[in-house]
């Protein structure tokens, strides 16, 4: 039996992560659930659903029940939730945790309620929802209860989303589809379609570490990338260089910086002036990339910086508003 009485959920579009009170993080996996087709029975969930992409008879479906920080097949979501939970608390257990989740900012009442729903369904005794910036801001220990104003702009792996953060809620927000799965997949397809290359997931990454950035370097780089080729059928090796990269994540870039100047529309003149005055925090896994600040420092004309350990930022800041509920108790839901 697994006494944990308070999780913290950060319920992504490409992953899910949870975390237990002082035990930290308690699982951290890819949002994606394989079930049957007919019956729509749960048969894996996480990593073990992941591997089975791409390699499934017709009997069974990789869903992807979370997309854009919304359920889009709520049983699924359920039924993934259900396997995570299981994982993180046991086969059994005596009472439902007490769970604090993400949503972004952006979802309706009735997709807020989608989710809140689903969490209780999987086993949850009682539930809170959370504004994703919020939370980042929280765990980026941005000061959210003063009424000055503050920028939060993450980078997930599916969305990118900016908020501006006051007085405890969000003044502003905007969303758009991207992040880093939509990165990997453009390197995916360009591989295919300029060198007929099939690379695996573990490629890609390292593609993206070595090779990304939001600004074109003096100094191009490259490195040699292996993997299937899509002719023959036989293994390969080509040689990709920093340019390319660049031009191929290019359109991503353009699109967080389209949502950082929307949601600066959206805000009032005062709190503009806080920001202009404090700079933007970036969160996300996906912000990593190399010389973003940078670039978004040069677009936006404001200072923006790089929060430590970006990617935490979100299940850290659940975490802590689950653990002071009462401290945070206007700020949730």
């Amino acid at each position: 039996m697994t006494w944990i009485r308070k999780l913290a959920i950060d319920l992504g579009t490409s992953n899910c992560t949870i975390w237990g009170g002082n035990n930290g993080v308690l699982l951290s996996e890819p949002s994606v659930v394989a079930v049957e087709a007919e019956n729509r029975k749960v048969l894996a969930a996480g990593n073990e659903a992941k591997k089975m992409e791409g390699k499934t008879p017709d009997y069974i479906e990789i869903v992807r029940p979370i997309e854009f920080g919304a359920v889009v097949d709520y049983e699924a979501a359920v039924g993934m939730l259900k396997w995570f939970l299981r994982e993180v608390m046991g086969s059994t257990w005596l009472l439902g945790p007490e769970v604090m989740v993400t949503v972004a900012s952006g979802l309706t009442q009735v997709e807020q309620r989608a989710v809140l729903d689903a969490v209780l369904e999987a086993g949850a005794r009682k539930v809170y929802l959370i504004d994703t910036p919020l939370a980042a801001a929280i765990g980026a220990k941005i000061p959210i209860a003063e009424a000055f104003g503050n920028m939060v702009v993450n980078i997930g792996g599916g969305i990118i989303e900016a908020a501006v953060v006051a007085s405890g809620g969000v003044v502003a927000s905007k969303c758009s589809r991207g992040g880093g799965s939509r990165i990997d997949e453009s390197l995916e397809e360009y591989l295919k379609k300029k060198y007929s290359l099939a690379v695996g997931d573990q490629t890609v990454e390292l593609v993206k570490i070595k090779l990304g950035t939001a600004v074109k370097l003096k100094k191009v780089e490259a490195l040699l990338v292996s993997g299937r080729d899509l002719v023959y059928g036989l293994p390969k090796s080509m040689e990709l260089n920093s340019d390319e990269v660049f031009e191929v994540i290019r359109p991503m870039l353009d699109e967080v910086i389209l949502v950082i100047r929307e949601t600066l529309q959206m805000t009032p003149p005062e709190l503009v002036a806080d920001i202009a005055d404090r700079g933007i925090v970036l969160v996300g896994a996906a912000s990593k990339l190399r010389n973003l600040a940078l670039l978004l420092t040069r677009e936006i004309g404001v200072s923006v910086h790089l929060a430590i350990e970006p990617e935490t930022c979100v299940i850290k800041g659940v975490a802590m508003a689950m653990e002071n509920l009462e401290i945070y108790r206007k700020s949730v839901k």
